[in-house]
């Protein structure tokens, strides 16, 4: 990922999948100086607010309190979020959420996109998600496609980590350090208390990848023992002058 300053959009299923697994890569670019843009496809209200429910709360309330949350976590990290309010479970997979992404696309001109991984058994909603920003992406960069602006350049896209990562044919090439910026990424977290349980498990999954991440740098760069790290893969190949 760039240290130059750029354009992050972010396209997340549900209103906290963006922080549980993105949060130190959108913390790192706004501290850079990037705009970034988180695009909530749904509120996660009948999929991920067990605990609403259970409260016995409506549906308006329901989605009343997750974005909100979302609002809360967003403005922790220093990003921006747009709700497009699909529904969820399930994500409805259309080609007009399609072009509502394109067109998202070819307003934010993007020079990096992060989305959900393409397999995870678990929840139909997250690949749905990414096949979506992945097509959506394609036809923006097409000189024909009609919608406004400019057509799209090639942005990378990073697939971000999937909660059972063996379950989803997830093999990270790329960690991230957000050593810096875990703090942030915390505070973000428990912006979310409908989903309480997943804060620990996260700060947990951070101290891993910070483990490995330290493991594959090397000794010579003397990464502190607390090292942070999140987990992506790389769809597209990196265009390089050099091999580093």
């Amino acid at each position: 990922m760039t240290d130059n300053p750029g354009n992050l959009l972010v396209v997340s299923a549900h209103a906290g999948d963006f922080v549980w697994r993105a949060g130190g890569a959108i913390a790192l670019a706004a501290s850079r100086g990037e705009r970034v843009t988180v695009v909530c496809l749904s509120f996660g209200e009948r999929g991920e607010s067990a605990r609403a429910w259970r409260e016995g709360r409506s549906l308006t309330e329901i989605k009343a309190i997750r974005r909100e949350e979302a609002e809360n976590a967003a403005a922790a990290l220093g990003a921006e979020v747009r709700f497009l309010d699909l529904g969820d479970y399930p994500l409805p997979e259309t080609p007009e959420v399609v072009d509502q992404l394109v067109r998202v696309h070819r307003e934010l001109a993007p020079t990096t996109v992060l989305t959900h991984a393409l397999a995870d058994p678990y929840n139909g909603d997250h690949p749905a998600a990414a096949r979506m920003a992945l097509q959506a992406r394609v036809l923006a960069q097409a000189v024909g496609y009609d919608a406004p602006g400019e057509p799209l350049g090639a942005p990378p896209v990073f697939l971000f980590e999937p909660h059972q990562p063996e379950q989803c044919e997830f093999r990270p090439d790329v960690l991230l350090d957000i050593t810096g910026v875990f703090d942030r990424k915390r505070a973000a977290m428990e912006c979310l208390p409908a989903q309480r349980h997943m804060w620990d498990y996260y700060t947990d999954l951070a101290t891993r990848r910070g483990v490995q991440l330290r493991r594959n740098a090397g000794p010579n760069l003397g990464l502190p023992h607390d090292t942070r790290a999140e987990a992506y893969v790389r769809l597209y190949p990196q265009v390089t002058g050099v091999l580093a």
